[in-house]
């Protein structure tokens, strides 16, 4: 039986994607890297990587549906069965929801429902809380509002600085999507 077939979705910088490549015996196959930002550095790993790429300038598109049917063909093109979003900072519409129904995952840099959006650690950081997280969920239409899948709960330190935390954080994001992915499929993926 052949492995799943996943996308993954980024914006910059591309630690979790890389986080997938270099976990042995992840339950699919990542075969396309999603771009919205020519010029990040996700796009030099997924080189380093072999995983094709394709880079879409959501600013080249009138409309977001227009943006969404050209990545839909695209995958659909490549038999993607999954799509994972890693550091993807743009809200999928419903284009994209309606086709990967299920099949959508995200990871974010708190315990949702609390610090939803941009700058996750960063409001987590200035709300003075004493513990934050990673949490592992679904996408739907709204930001960071999908079913929840996982999370893990992350101390904040006295002596924290807002980069001493996010470095720990990205620490159990590596761990955490990879394991929740290999969960998810082990369970048996709808077709």
């Amino acid at each position: 039986m052949s492995k799943v077939r996943a996308a993954v979705f980024a914006s910059g910088t591309g630690s979790n994607f890389q986080a997938m490549m270099e976990t042995e015996n992840l339950a699919c196959e990542i075969t396309l890297l999603v771009c919205d930002k020519p010029g990040a550095s996700v796009l030099e790993k997924a080189k380093r990587f072999n995983v094709p790429t394709i880079v879409f300038d959501p600013n080249m598109y009138s409309t977001k549906e227009e943006y969404e049917l050209e990545v839909l063909h695209v995958l659909k093109e490549a038999k993607i069965d999954w799509i994972f979003l890693a550091g993807y900072m743009r809200i999928v519409g419903p284009t994209l929801l309606q086709a990967y129904d299920g099949k959508m995952m995200n990871i974010h840099p708190s315990l949702l429902p609390q610090f939803p959006g941009k700058d996750a650690i960063g409001q987590a950081f200035r709300a003075g809380v004493e513990t934050t997280g990673v949490t592992v969920h679904y996408i739907d239409e709204g930001i960071d509002t999908g079913p929840i899948i996982d999370q893990v709960e992350i101390k904040v330190h006295k002596n924290d600085t807002k980069e001493s935390l996010q470095k720990r954080i990205q620490e159990v994001e590596h761990q955490l999507y990879p394991a929740v992915i290999n969960d998810v499929l082990s369970k048996g993926v709808k077709s």
